[in-house]
């Protein structure tokens, strides 16, 4: 099968509000794209692991607080 336009794939990926096509990229670019993107989801994925430890701490002040007014 003939490579054409029409079957050759164009991911696009934006860094800086600027457009690239990651098949046109250089090899060291396209891992430096692929770890861009592994680094956004753990930032994303700490974030999230963040926030529950958050809301469960403040769920044990808050139980915290309770029992001492029972306690009273």
């Amino acid at each position: 099968m003939e490579n054409t336009m029409e079957n050759t794939k164009k991911t696009p990926v934006y860094i800086d509000n600027v457009e690239y096509i990651y098949e046109e990229l250089t090899e060291e670019k396209q891992m430096i794209i692929n770890h861009l993107a592994d680094l956004d989801r753990k930032i994303s994925s700490t974030k999230f692991n963040l926030n529950q430890l958050e809301v469960g701490k403040q769920a044990f002040m808050n139980m915290f607080h309770t029992e001492e007014e029972v306690s009273e």
